[in-house]
């Protein structure tokens, strides 16, 4: 498992873009890609919607189960990627390329954010 250097990383298993312009990008990593199994639904914020770094903001079924999806920071939801709703194994086949979930107008940022050495200690 390889877990790309220049992002951050929750302990929930998302992943957050350094922001461009103030606007992040949100993903699932592939350790939770390969712990959920095969996703068949995705439920993501809607544009506009408010997240809360640590809230559930949407979910992600799996055959094996569902799962809460947490944001990583807080601010407003700028765009969800429509193409992982259509098709939800994006999450598991490029969980880092294309099957990014939200972007979000970053507003507060916690402090607990993981590097990726962090993160991959933290999760093996």
């Amino acid at each position: 498992m390889s877990n790309p250097q220049q992002l951050r990383y929750s302990k929930e298993h998302e992943w957050l873009s350094s922001a461009e312009d103030g606007v992040s990008t949100v993903g699932i990593t592939e350790h939770a890609a390969n712990a959920l199994g095969d996703v068949v639904y995705v439920q993501l914020p809607e544009v506009g919607d408010t997240v809360t770094a640590g809230e559930t903001c949407g979910e992600l079924e799996s055959t094996k189960s569902v799962s809460d999806l947490y944001s990583p920071v807080t601010g407003e939801v700028v765009a969800a990627n429509q193409d992982v709703v259509d098709d939800p194994s994006l999450v598991n086949s490029a969980p880092f390329e294309d099957g990014w979930l939200f972007k979000v107008k970053v507003t507060d940022e916690p402090g607990d954010l993981l590097s990726a050495d962090e993160y991959t200690d933290f999760a093996s």
